[in-house]
């Protein structure tokens, strides 16, 4: 019997011994599992400091575009702003010189009482002013012998004539006029209706 409880615990003690082989192995790859994990974490955590970075370049990139666009509107704004307030100094200075002309006439005709050399200065100076008119695209709307279009036309006065049909222009009152096709001030005029 003591022969059987020897070889009994021997059993025991190799089943033993083997679980712990067992466990020992367990228990390394447990510890190379964990190394492999926390290789792999520092791996992630690398790549998302990296991204986030990234994302935090692209998010400066983008708030000086966007400051750059606000700047580059702000210069635009002001540039339209000093076009409207100075569009028509061209023109402007062309006037003066007209203004000028008739300024020189009104002196000149006043000493010299000479009314004829007046009526000629207006004359040179209305010409001139058509002239300006002209170069900056401003055209008088024909209304003799027209019919009445309202969308180039007022008309102020109607009455029936025998000699012009319905809808004829019969008298033009003020003149109107187009700058490059669109107009700035219709005609007034005395229309025709029976």
């Amino acid at each position: 019997m003591a022969e059987k409880m020897k070889k009994k615990s021997d059993e025991i003690l190799d089943e033993l011994e083997k679980e712990g082989k067992k466990e020992a192995n367990s228990k390394d790859e447990k510890i190379m599992d964990a190394e492999e994990v926390n290789g792999e974490a520092e791996t992630l955590t690398d790549k998302i400091d990296k991204i986030e970075a990234e994302v935090e370049e692209w998010k400066q990139a983008y708030l000086r575009k966007q400051a750059d666009f606000q700047n580059f509107t702000k210069r635009k704004e002001k540039e339209a702003e000093e076009l409207r307030k100075y569009a028509s100094e061209k023109v402007m200075s062309k006037v003066i010189e007209a203004v000028d002309n008739l300024e020189r006439g009104v002196a000149a005709s006043s000493e010299t009482k000479d009314f004829d050399s007046l009526v000629k200065g207006v004359e040179m100076t209305l010409s001139q002013m058509h002239g300006i008119m002209n170069e900056e695209g401003v055209e008088a709307i024909k209304t003799e012998g027209q019919k009445f279009d309202p969308h180039l036309h007022m008309a102020v006065i109607a009455e029936d004539s025998p000699e012009h049909e319905d809808d004829d222009i019969i008298l033009e009152l003020q003149k109107g006029y187009k700058l490059k096709g669109k107009v700035i001030r219709p005609s007034m005029v005395k229309v025709c209706k029976k």
